[in-house]
């Protein structure tokens, strides 16, 4: 599964990515910044896995440069880092780890 399409609206904080699957998902910025895969985020590379940790999914971070994506870089053909405002870049949301972080409801959250 690849995303055919990856907008970041930075006016409204969401990142809408369309699934090759037809789903679309919309991730907002805080979900995205909360549910960083990188090692340091994860508390560790012994934390990192395909699947975010369920929690990422109640904690809500209020607006600033921690929530604010400057712009999204494509990683080779499997997934992107999201660069955000106060320098954080080390993100890598592989596309098996970015749909199981996907909040609807189909998706299962």
């Amino acid at each position: 599964m690849k995303p055919t399409s990856i907008t970041a609206r930075r006016e409204e904080k969401i990142l809408t990515v369309i699934w090759d699957d037809g789903h679309t998902s919309l991730y907002t910025f805080s979900l995205l910044r909360v549910g960083c895969p990188c090692a340091e985020c994860r508390g560790g590379h012994d934390k990192m896995g395909d699947t975010p940790d369920p929690s990422v999914f109640t904690v809500y971070l209020p607006d600033s440069p921690v929530t604010h994506i400057k712009n999204v870089l494509l990683v080779g053909s499997y997934g992107i880092t999201p660069v955000w405002e106060d320098g954080h870049a080390a993100g890598i949301y592989r596309w098996k780890y970015l749909r199981a972080l996907c909040p609807c409801g189909m998706c299962g959250k």
